[in-house]
């Protein structure tokens, strides 16, 4: 049962301009029950290609704990309120881990948010 679980699971990677952004992207997310768990990350030195140039900036980095089925949503929904024109959202495939985390995060997923009930 493990590995069927592991292998629905993702961790998405996205990047935020600053702490504040990160937050209320997290929140929103939790709100719909899109994610199980957010990790906020702030402070990370970014060097990126943009526009012809090479930029230096600071970000926040949220680390996203879902499902795959969820990414789609999860993608839209931060491309449509995200401050950036190209927002960093990267899926990752979680190959297995601690059984009973991973079945606490599907359990999660399927609880109705708020606005369902």
């Amino acid at each position: 049962m493990i590995k069927l679980i592991a292998m629905e699971m993702v961790l998405a990677y996205v990047t935020a301009k600053d702490k504040a952004e990160a937050q209320r992207l997290a929140q929103g997310l939790l709100e719909k029950r899109l994610v199980a768990c957010v990790n906020i990350i702030d402070g990370m030195a970014s060097l990126y290609w943009w526009e012809g140039k090479i930029e230096h900036g600071q970000e926040t980095v949220l680390v996203l704990k879902t499902r795959a089925d969820k990414a789609p949503q999860i993608n839209d929904w931060i491309k449509s309120v995200h401050s950036y024109e190209t927002p960093c959202v990267l899926f990752l495939p979680i190959s297995g881990g601690n059984a009973a985390y991973l079945q606490w995060l599907n359990s999660e997923l399927e609880l109705k948010t708020s606005e369902e009930l």
